[in-house]
This record gives C-alpha cells, sequence and structure tokens, in this order.
C-alpha cells in the first residue's frame, strides 16, 4: 500500500495518542527524522513522546503550509506523521490543503484522557509544552472541546471506529505490525 506524504495526526492530551504514533513509526516508509534528542519526554509507564509536535506554544505553530511543516524533519521524503492536538480544531481545513494526506484520529473518553495525562506528569511534562493550557480546568474544557470536534468530523465523514490493533495497522497501513495494546477504551479512525 502506497503511504501519503504526511499523515495528520490528532488525539487529546491524555489519549495515549502519542504511544499510538510511536508504534506506526515502526512502519516502513515513515520518516522519523523529526526525533532527536531535545524532543523527548518519558514517563515510567508509557512510552512517551518523541519527535516533533505541533500547536499553540509548542515548538512549531499547527499552520497549514507544507514548507513550514517540513522544516521539522531533518530529511526529506517518506511519510511524515504530524502530530498536533490543534488539528481537532481545524480538521475540515485540511484537506482542502493536503487533498493527499491521511487524517489519523485517536479517541479516548475526556475524563479518562485528563486522568492519564495528569498521571503522565501534566504540567511538569517536559517535552511538548502544554502551557497553553494554563490550567488543569482550562485543560479538561479543551479535551472536551477536541474530543467532540474528533467526534464531529468522524461522524461528518462517515468514519468507522475501531480499537488499534494489529489487524487494524494491517487493514489500514497494508503492513504487519506485532504489538501488544491493551487499552480498550481508546478507538482510532483514518481518512485517507
Amino acid at each position: 500500500m502506497q503511504l501519503p506524504n504526511k499523515i495528520f495526526f490528532t488525539g487529546v492530551p491524555g489519549s495515549r495518542w502519542s504511544g499510538i504514533a510511536r508504534i506506526l513509526e515502526n512502519i516502513p516508509g515513515i520518516n522519523t527524522s523529526d526525533n532527536n534528542d531535545n524532543r523527548v519526554y518519558t514517563h515510567n509507564k508509557y512510552s512517551g513522546h518523541t519527535g516533533a509536535y505541533f500547536g499553540e506554544r509548542m515548538e512549531y505553530n499547527a499552520w497549514l503550509d507544507n514548507d513550514y511543516i517540513d522544516q521539522a524533519w531533518a530529511e526529506p521524503g517518506g511519510c511524515k506523521i504530524v502530530k498536533s492536538h490543534d488539528w481537532a480544531y481545524i480538521l475540515e481545513n485540511i484537506k482542502p490543503r493536503f487533498p493527499d494526506a491521511w487524517i489519523m484520529l485517536v479517541y479516548r473518553p475526556d475524563f479518562t484522557s485528563y486522568s492519564w495525562w495528569h498521571e503522565a506528569g501534566a504540567f511538569n511534562i517536559k517535552y511538548p509544552n502544554y502551557s497553553w493550557y494554563e490550567n488543569s480546568t482550562k485543560m479538561m474544557a479543551e479535551i472536551a472541546i477536541q474530543n467532540n470536534s474528533i467526534l464531529k468530523f468522524a461522524f461528518d465523514h462517515d468514519l468507522t471506529w475501531s480499537s488499534f490493533s494489529p489487524r487494524w495497522v494491517k487493514e489500514q497501513f497494508g503492513y504487519d505490525l506485532d504489538f501488544d495494546f491493551k487499552h480498550h477504551d481508546i478507538l482510532v479512525t483514518l481518512l485517507k
């Protein structure tokens, strides 16, 4: 299966979307040259954050500009997983600007995501920068707004939600990955 040049990838803070992105980075053809020592956060209970994140007060803004986005990668080519919580606010604007790109959505219920984000470090997370969310009250409100936008976009485009699994990866990406993902409250979908 031919991968696109970009996959716009979104999920709310605490949805474990970063762990899913890290699993997908094992697919041949995924460009991981956005990974470097300055773009890492690890937590002893989960796989952590790696690579470029786009969004308000992040290293890169969530701008739908091809050249701007590509600056985050050290090497050209391949399929770039472009991660941002902020894509949730502008999902309808992505396909008109990037018609060949895929959009991947990760959904996990609001409070479960909020709780996990706090357990994983909350505002002490060193990368990426969550200062835009200001406090826990605003974080919970933005998680709800982002999840509602994600669900509405999926509904408007008649997308089917599935559990994230090796079978789903095989069906959507055409590649066999062997991994164990035990979080059955997390759903994924993909607009190609």
